[in-house]
């Protein structure tokens, strides 16, 4: 009873009123409209230079990222790819007391429209938050894409698995509006936007048509959440009477985790879509069915511009080794040569990636071989 009647103080009752508001009036500001209802979103804006070639901003990373990135490189060029490569230095700065991309990097990312980005690891004890979320929040990356698809030749439980996933990339749980209502108590607020979840929920709906993918299904837990998940959710009821060829239902979370991790292949026709935190859960799982994150893409997209990743740790125990398995980064590079309107090489470089991991002959450590990380990236080169 004591603390109950401390939370109902009125300083405490104060700080809830108070607390929210500016985060909310900033997540407002930043949102675009859509005023077509298939108003493309997030579509690629760059432009071919002189040398008929897009130049990507290069993010090469930490640890094994440089080894990962020049295996991407190699590639690219032997499959003659129009791309040019910009290196950028995103080692953070701290600017007004937050963390922050230097202006150069900035400049880079915006210019380009696209980034490629190996891991990245966050300094310790030097009052720097995660690089990755300051970049989702410097560029406004609303969508994370993220794929999973079984590789033949490296055998898991699970045969088959073929799943997309998309989520929520700036707000929910993951707002960052925490505060101390009285000693002992914490309150996290999850924030919720009409705007946001349109946002997200049209660019779901247009993937599914671009890939072929005939049904959506938003994962919640509006049963319990019923205004933020609520929300979520009657907003893609609305927005899924835009596209009457995709069939569009809901699945509780729970019940989502439960089916897929005992069959995933009823998901293989569909594309999920789901508020931060779930989204963050849900496409680890979903990486683990196929082998882990050492397989699996990952875009992070935005209006202004949008950025692909290698969603795996650094691996500063084996940098320098060679020993590093180049594919996430390969296949998220898959991932933004789409977006970039250039199928033909991704399709190219995937069949042949695919290709030498079902041979098996030159297969990373962790996928069970012997071969070096740019043996690994010759055999790839071999087959193109």
């Amino acid at each position: 009873m004591l603390a109950i009647r401390s939370i109902a103080t009125p300083a405490a009752r104060q700080c809830l009123r108070a607390a929210p508001r500016p985060a909310v009036t900033l997540a407002l500001h930043s949102q675009r409209t859509y005023s077509a209802k298939h108003d493309k979103v997030a579509k690629f804006t760059g432009e071919k230079a002189s040398n008929g070639r897009y130049t990507v901003s290069l993010i090469e990373g930490d640890g094994i990222g440089p080894e990962i990135s020049q295996s991407v490189k190699d590639i690219f060029e032997a499959a003659k790819t129009p791309i040019q490569w910009e290196p950028v230095d995103v080692t953070p700065i701290i600017k007004d007391g937050k963390t922050a991309i230097p202006d150069d990097a900035i400049e880079s990312i915006r210019k380009n429209k696209v980034a490629l980005k190996g891991p990245l690891a966050t300094p310790i004890g030097k009052g720097h938050v995660s690089l990755n979320l300051t970049l989702r929040r410097t560029f406004n990356l609303f969508a994370n894409l993220r794929p999973c698809r079984s590789v033949a030749g490296f055998k898991t439980p699970y045969d088959n698995v073929d799943t997309v996933l998309i989520r929520e990339n700036t707000e929910g749980e993951y707002s960052g509006i925490e505060h101390v209502v009285v000693d002992g108590v914490v309150q996290s607020i999850k924030l919720i936007t009409r705007e946001a979840s349109e946002r997200v929920l049209r660019f779901a709906f247009q993937h599914a048509e671009e890939i072929g993918r005939k049904k959506v299904r938003v994962v919640h837990k509006a049963t319990i959440m019923k205004m933020s998940d609520g929300l979520f959710l009657s907003v893609a009821n609305q927005v899924a009477k835009d596209f009457p060829g995709i069939e569009f239902d809901a699945e509780l979370l729970d019940n989502t985790c439960l089916k897929m991790v005992t069959d995933p292949l009823p998901y293989n026709d569909k594309v999920l879509v789901m508020p931060n935190l779930y989204g963050d859960i849900l496409s680890d799982m979903c990486a683990g069915l196929i082998g882990g994150l050492g397989l699996t893409p990952s875009g992070n997209i935005g209006d202004e511009c949008s950025i692909f990743e290698a969603v795996h740790g650094s691996a500063p125990d084996i940098a320098g080794k060679a020993l590093a398995n180049p594919t996430a980064l390969l296949l998220s590079s898959m991932m933004m040569l789409r977006h970039m309107g250039l199928t033909e090489y991704a399709d190219r470089i995937e069949k042949a990636t695919f290709d030498t991991l079902a041979e098996g002959k030159a297969l990373t450590g962790d996928l069970g071989g012997k071969a070096k990380t740019h043996e690994y990236a010759a055999a790839i080169i071999s087959k193109l």
